[in-house]
């Protein structure tokens, strides 16, 4: 039986938990690979790890260690983080290289013109490995939270 509790369900915790430590880890996998601190990360899409992978990752292990890995809550929460992750390396990764090709058009027609144009955001989605790494940061933050509960 599923805590209803916000302040001691477990597989929301882990859910908001996996979320924010992909973003903390994206913060500083950031700094390793560019040396700058790119504060803005903290709200953006993209990039290393997959926040929306580790959250929909973190919430299914955690229904499936709490209710049992046969439950139809865990196979609802694995359907539904699967659908997630695919978007992450699917449709958004597509949208992310598109912005990447029009942001180079407007280069290429503005280089005559002194056109001040906002670029598109190029990193929406994410490689197969950056949502591979936010699923089983998701798993571990789970497992991690259920072992110490």
């Amino acid at each position: 039986m599923i805590n209803h509790n916000p302040l001691t369900n477990q597989p929301l915790i882990a859910a908001l938990l996996s979320g924010f430590l992909a973003q903390l880890l994206k913060f500083f996998y950031n700094y390793f690979k560019n040396k700058t601190w790119n504060w803005a990360l903290w709200l953006r899409t993209g990039g290393m790890p997959s926040s929306h992978s580790a959250m929909a990752a973190g919430v299914a292990h955690s229904l499936g260690l709490n209710l049992g890995f046969g439950s139809p809550l865990f196979a609802l929460a694995l359907v539904l983080a699967s659908v997630v992750i695919y978007d992450a390396t699917g449709i958004r990764r597509q949208a992310g290289k598109h912005a990447v090709i029009i942001n180079r058009m407007i280069t290429d027609l503005a280089s005559g013109h002194p056109l001040k144009q906002e670029q598109l955001f190029e990193v929406l989605g994410h490689t197969p490995l950056e949502a591979f790494a936010g699923a089983i940061l998701g798993i571990l933050t789970a497992q991690v939270m259920f072992l110490l509960w």
